[in-house]
């Protein structure tokens, strides 16, 4: 038996916020629902952004654990970090933070609906 990755589901409270961030930073196409919205990327599963209208951001880095988060390689972090703010996007912590497990400078970001990622080197 093997398993195999569908689709990433993201809740927001901002359906169209959230979708557009993560259309303008990543590309794709968007296939839009009254409830949902679909990020289909080249060699990728489905990103689908899902309405919740509950959804509070999580207080990260203030004590509340994340679950899940994307991260996202690139090969020139200046370039990526003005794509990310200009997106919507914000920042958690200080450039260049050393990721133990990797000993790989990384940078922490925010989705407009409080979803953490990480930009790395390529």
């Amino acid at each position: 038996m093997t398993f195999s990755l569908t689709s990433l589901i993201v809740d927001a409270a901002d359906l169209e916020s959230e979708s557009s961030f993560w259309h303008r930073l990543l590309g794709g196409s968007i296939t839009r629902t009254t409830t949902h919205h679909f990020l289909q990327l080249d060699g990728f599963p489905v990103i689908v952004i899902q309405h919740a209208p509950g959804q509070v951001p999580p207080q990260w880095p203030g004590g509340a654990t994340q679950q899940m988060h994307f991260d996202l390689a690139t090969d020139d972090a200046a370039t990526a970090d003005t794509r990310v703010l200009d997106a919507g996007g914000r920042r958690l912590r200080p450039t260049d933070d050393v990721v133990p497990s990797t000993q790989q400078g990384s940078r922490v970001y925010a989705s407009p609906a409080g979803h953490p990622f990480c930009l790395r080197s390529a």
